[in-house]
């Protein structure tokens, strides 16, 4: 049997030509329609070939092998080797050996039928990567964000087809979405189930496809999603938005959307879980006898701060609740400030002369 014969086209017939010389010949011969059952399943089997790129090659290059030792068998095709001219080495393809092995061992010996898994219409999962500034974490925020990803086709709003056109079954896998395969080898003969090419599994295929999106029910698009970020949200942390990621097909369910936040280096403070770190500078009067200083919180309000006497440099001083916000809880972790004496590299003459004073009092 010569598929190209079967579906009435020449070895250089389009894909588009392919496919409308099957949609012809299966309506006719269709068993629903009182069609010829055997003649619709070399029709089918012709297609399930010719239509796919890389079993079209194998096939043209091969051609189709079947066992004529097993009379009323179903004639199936083998891509491990095929009719070639003589004095040509057999070659085999140890992709498709390695799956029939599986078959007969690894599901079960014996021509068992193996179901290919279906593809799913459900849009895909977007990740992005956000940078906030640490000032961001002390409130709530939101983040405008700029997508480009597959959306909901406008016209059909997903439905694939053009409005007032009818959704159909499949009339290749007659509305279940996966076609039949059989296979002979030197190993016996087994069934699959794989992917209908007609309907990409669907089961159904519009009347009139959408012109915009062609029957995908999404195309390429922009979208501008508002982010809300948590008061105390750290780095790698993850938002996840339902819903916000790629548009399904035809209607399915779209993806989430999940936004990785990374928070900037502060030239100031130093975040460590919800506390804050920074450093105050002190002279050696504030230190020997003590003072109030002032410091500004990473809000960039103001704080006093009270430094003992006799302060030695690296002393820590901790001021509650100017921290971070406790990430979906209450409260504020801590603002912890080492103090450093400064030490001065230029004195001026008085300076030096109170200093000397200082010393021959034993300071």
């Amino acid at each position: 049997m010569d598929y190209y014969e079967v579906l009435g086209v020449t070895k250089t017939a389009s894909e588009e030509e392919i496919k409308k010389a099957f949609h012809k010949l299966a309506h006719k011969y269709h068993p629903d329609k009182g069609g010829d059952e055997k003649k619709f399943k070399e029709i089918n089997e012709a297609y399930q070939v010719l239509s796919d790129k890389t079993k079209r090659a194998q096939y043209d290059q091969y051609g189709r092998v079947f066992d004529q030792g097993q009379p009323g068998g179903d004639q199936g095709f083998n891509w491990a080797w095929g009719n070639r001219p003589q004095g040509e080495n057999i070659e085999f393809d140890f992709g498709d050996i390695g799956d029939i092995f599986e078959d007969f061992f690894g599901g079960g010996f014996g021509g068992g039928m193996r179901a290919a898994k279906k593809d799913s219409r459900k849009g895909k999962d977007v990740q992005v990567d956000i940078e906030i500034p640490l000032e961001r974490t002390l409130k709530e925020s939101v983040e405008k964000i700029n997508l480009t990803k597959y959306v909901v086709c406008h016209r059909c709003q997903g439905a694939g087809a053009e409005a007032g056109s009818k959704i159909k079954e499949c009339f290749s896998c007659r509305g279940t979405g996966q076609v039949q395969q059989v296979k002979k080898t030197i190993l016996g003969s087994y069934t699959t189930l794989a992917t209908c090419p007609e309907c990409k599994g669907e089961g159904t295929i519009p009347e009139k496809p959408c012109n915009v999106c062609k029957g995908e029910g999404r195309i390429k698009g922009q979208e501008t999603i508002e982010l809300r970020i948590p008061a105390g949200i750290d780095t790698n942390q993850v938002i996840r938005v339902d819903g916000k990621g790629e548009a399904g097909k035809k209607g399915a369910k779209s993806g989430n959307l999940f936004a990785r936040i990374f928070v900037k280096q502060h030239p100031v403070f130093e975040r460590k879980g919800d506390d804050l770190f920074t450093e105050a500078e002190i002279n050696f009067s504030q230190a020997a006898l003590g003072d109030e200083i002032e410091i500004k919180s990473l809000e960039g309000t103001n704080i006093l701060l009270e430094a003992p006497a006799g302060t030695e440099s690296g002393k820590v001083l901790r001021i509650s609740g100017k921290g971070i916000p406790h990430f979906g809880g209450y409260g504020r972790g801590n603002l912890y400030v080492e103090l450093v004496v400064k030490t001065p590299k230029k004195l001026t003459k008085e300076q030096k002369k109170l200093l000397e004073e200082l010393k021959k009092e034993g300071l």
